[in-house]
This record gives C-alpha cells, structure tokens and sequence, in this order.
C-alpha cells in the first residue's frame, strides 16, 4: 500500500482503541465526538480529499487506485461495527451494502481485526503525516486568500514554492513531485529557507518551525481530464487537451506512485 494509505488504515487503529475503551466505561458522547472528527478532518479535510486525484484519474486497476481503496474498505470495516451500538439502523444499511461475503448482521460482529499500525521507526510514521497536515492547512489558508481576491479559482490553479529548513525541509522533500498532491496544488517545490524570496510569506505552524511560501497562478493550460495546470498539456497529438500524466493513464502503462 502507499505511505498515506497506510497512515489512514494506522489513524483507524488509533481510533479504534479509544472507542472500545469509551464503549467499555459507556461514554457514548466521547466515541460520538472521536469518530465525528475523524470524519470531518483526517478523512473528510485531509485524506478523501487528496486521494479523490487517484480515484478518478489513475487506471482503474493501478497499484494507486487499488491501495487507496483497500485502506477505505479497512476504514468502513472497522467503522461500521463502531456506529452499530449508537447508530444501529444506518450502520446496517451500510453493512448490507458492503462488498464481500459477510454475515446477516453487523450487531453479531466483534471488532474489526484487520487494521495495522505504522511502524514508529520507518520515516513516513504519525509523526511525518501530522507535519504534512500542518503544513497542508498552512498552505490552505493561504490559499484561500488568494481565492477570495480573484487571484486564482481553485487550489489546483494554483503553483507554490516552500522554503523550510531541517526536518521539515527533509519531510517535505520526501515526497518529490507527489507534495502538489498533498497540497491540492499544479506544482509544489521546496527549497532551503535562505534561498526565500522577499516576498515570500511566513505560514505559522503549531511545531514553531519555520515555513515561508510564495504562491502565484499558475501561466499553464490546464488538463481538462485531472484539471492540473501543466506545462506539457497540448504536447501530445492524440490527446492535445490532456497533460502527460493523464496521457500515460489513458494510453501507456499507467503513472506510478508512491506515496500519495
């Protein structure tokens, strides 16, 4: 599986100790709480949003699309046996219209064993993806100024050099090319942070590391299949409207990623 989906199936694990303890002492407002923000940020603000890219434009038997899939299909494992004691009629809806041979009823199921952790040692752990996500929401409020002023439509639109330095900077760097993915942006690059413009501006971080950004609309044409703004859209005679990574998923072998 890829470094993210990985991360949400370990994020799904987390949450699944807590609410057992919750369910174990009957505080059903604690799990109501817990898996309702689950929902609403690291599913709903962070991962559904990144991954929606691979769904619609990655082969639809890629390794990309799959992986993301198989972590969704360990999240809904696991979340539709935690709803079933509070959310009993919606929670059987959902299981009577999961995939694969299963029992009549969820209320007869025990906890969702097949989630994993991440391990602590290897460089992509919790710790690497709470940082991405700090940077992400940075970014985003960054961007959302330069909505709101006309600057650009939407973040895809949109082209953003990082100047970091440290950990961060390595974190960052980590992903290449796949950190425009994490940002919702047609480009992302990274450099030291003494190499920053003038203009460049801070973007405050809850960790106290230093992140400066310039961001700009991008001059490229736009693929009307992923709708990233690329420099190599039109470059290619039998598909002159798409960009190169779209042309390889409709055409070649398929994009290949690894982490997001």
């Amino acid at each position: 599986m890829l470094a993210l989906d990985r991360w949400v199936v370990d994020a799904a694990s987390q949450l699944q100790k807590k609410v057992i303890e919750h369910y174990e002492h009957y505080n059903f407002h604690a799990i109501y709480q817990l898996i309702h923000n689950f929902c609403s940020v690291e599913l709903g603000s962070f991962y559904l949003d990144v991954i929606k890219d691979r769904q619609y434009t990655t082969q639809a038997d890629s390794v990309a699309r799959r992986s993301c899939q198989t972590a969704m299909f360990h999240v809904l494992e696991a979340m539709v046996r935690w709803l079933a004691p509070i959310t009993s009629f919606t929670a059987d809806e959902a299981w009577r219209a999961m995939p694969g041979q299963r029992d009549e009823w969820v209320f007869t199921q025990t906890w969702y064993d097949g989630l994993f952790e991440l391990d602590e040692g290897e460089a992509m752990n919790r710790e690497f993806w709470s940082r991405l996500l700090s940077v992400r929401e940075g970014v985003s409020r960054e961007l959302e100024g330069l909505r709101k002023s006309g600057a650009i439509g939407s973040s895809l639109q949109a082209e953003v050099s990082l100047y970091t330095d440290g950990v961060l900077l390595q974190s960052l760097g980590a992903l290449g090319d796949e950190l425009r993915f994490v940002l919702l942006t047609s480009t992302a690059e990274v450099a030291s942070l003494s190499e920053a413009p003038s203009e460049a501006v801070d973007i405050e971080l809850a960790s106290g590391e230093a992140l400066k950004l310039v961001a700009a609309a991008s001059k490229e044409a736009k693929c009307a299949r992923c709708w990233h703004h690329r420099a190599d859209v039109g470059q290619h005679a039998d598909h002159p409207e798409l960009c190169g990574r779209c042309v390889e998923n409709v055409d070649g072998a398929g994009e290949q990623r690894q982490f997001t």
